[in-house]
């Protein structure tokens, strides 16, 4: 289909779509539009940014049809707060002109609060898995009402352990729903869930998740550990020009707080963090501010920028290089979004070689390699993870870091050994004689 006008759309979401600025629908789109208008049940496999969300919720807002009632017709599931926050104000787009009642619910906040929004009705719920299901024990949502599920980036939801609560979930919907299903990749865990709740699904895949997108450009730098990556990354920035806006991909938590304490001395107020421990209004904060352009520069794990729309990212740069390929699509089509140029860059250390052959072995292409910069410090520091282990003569199953230094001669005071209790080391020192009268071979044992 070449234009949204192709769909039959009721006037009211055209006048809300030409607002947005949308001349023709996405490959998902077209593809997606006419098998969830059927009814039937859809696994919609995409690449992130692909306009996933547009693509399930037009033919749902087609059909939507205007009533009073409380609880939601319309339940939609997403792994992170964030997204959630993200669907709800895409639907409120899509649905400007018509008459729709749309509440997102997530955890971390005030779970009275959305029990009284609960109370005052919805046709669409967008929800993260765990509020939701604590929302439905509490009874504060039926979900027998519900005609179509949604789940939206179910590979996450799956890899953050949700599976327990979908199945759950699954429990107090009607039986009789459309399932309609979207994921950036296809894995085990996916297929099985499939291959229990959904009843023949028609599968849409477009742009297999191993194919880049063509309009990023890809490099990477080979760096020798942590702190060099650190350095090569200030160096990088200072060039403020080109790196208008950046996302910096992290493993972990504790590395994203690090990297972000030094961008800190570096770049000042000019970078933000997210990751989970962070709480929720700091979360959104960041997010704002990086989207807006009052930060340059957002420091992230995986989990928390899956799926987010953050508009004309200039750089992703790939301080970790991550264990499953699938991941670095996922990291890279968050820039040359809406047909603009993205660049993306990767560092990588020798332990992470294998991974970044295997990303290359995804994408059936090997990304350029570049030298780091002269003027980069090659740093001599290393993190806890890149210390030589010592294997135990004695013990080979035990091993211990090797130390760099930091391990000193102890102070005097902790010098001193256990020479038991204070009987013998100091009331007897003191007074020579027996402390009690029952102690009547003191002395002999102490003149031998």
């Amino acid at each position: 289909m070449s234009s949204f006008e192709d769909f039959g759309l009721k006037k009211q979401l055209n006048y809300a779509i030409d607002d947005l600025g949308f001349a023709s629908p996405t490959p998902i789109q077209a593809a997606a539009f006419s098998v969830v208008m059927s009814g039937k049940d859809i696994v919609g496999i995409a690449q992130t940014g692909t306009g996933k969300t547009m693509a399930y919720m037009l033919p749902i807002l087609q059909e939507l049809a205007f009533s009073k009632q409380i609880h939601p017709r319309i339940l939609v599931l997403v792994p992170t707060r964030e997204l959630v926050l993200q669907v709800v104000e895409n639907i409120e787009s899509f649905a400007k002109y018509i008459n729709v009642r749309v509440l997102g619910v997530y955890g971390g906040t005030n779970i009275n609060a959305q029990k009284q929004l609960c109370a005052q009705g919805t046709d669409i719920l967008v929800a993260t898995p765990g509020r939701l299901y604590d929302l439905a024990l509490s009874k504060a949502v039926k979900l027998k009402e519900i005609k179509k599920l949604v789940i939206d980036e179910v590979d996450v939801m799956l890899d953050l352990g949700f599976r327990f609560q979908l199945t759950n979930i699954f429990d107090l919907l009607p039986t009789r729903r459309q399932n309609i299903m979207f994921s950036a990749t296809m894995t085990s865990d996916v297929d099985a869930l499939i291959d229990d709740f959904f009843i023949a699904p028609e599968k849409v895949s477009i742009a297999v998740s191993g194919t880049p997108l063509e309009n990023i450009s890809q490099v990477c730098y080979a760096v020798p550990n942590f702190y060099t990556k650190i350095n090569l990354l200030i160096r990088l920035l200072k060039d403020k020009d080109t790196y208008k806006k950046v996302l910096v991909f992290v493993a972990n938590k504790r590395s994203a707080d690090t990297v972000f304490e030094e961008m800190e001395v570096a770049f000042g107020n000019e970078s933000c963090v997210i990751h989970s421990n962070k709480t929720q209004n700091y979360r959104i904060r960041s997010i704002r501010q990086f989207d807006e352009g009052k930060n340059r520069i957002l420091v992230t794990t995986d989990v928390m920028a899956r799926g987010l729309d953050l508009d004309k990212i200039t750089h992703v740069i790939n301080f970790d290089t991550p264990n499953y390929p699938e991941n670095y699509m996922h990291r890279i089509g968050r820039t040359g979004r809406a047909e603009q140029q993205g660049n993306a860059i990767l560092f990588y250390t020798e332990k992470e070689a294998p991974y970044k052959e295997a990303i290359e072995a995804l994408m059936k292409i090997e990304i350029p390699l570049l030298a780091i910069p002269d003027k980069v410090e090659i740093s001599e520091e290393l993190t806890a993870e890149e210390r030589p282990r010592i294997i135990e003569a004695d013990n080979p199953d035990q091993t211990t870091l090797e130390s760099q230094g930091s391990f000193h001669e102890k102070k005097e005071k902790n010098k001193k050994t256990n020479q038991g209790g204070s009987y013998k080391r100091i009331i007897a020192k003191k007074y020579k004689k027996p402390k009690t009268r029952g102690d009547k071979n003191y002395n002999k044992r102490n003149k031998k």
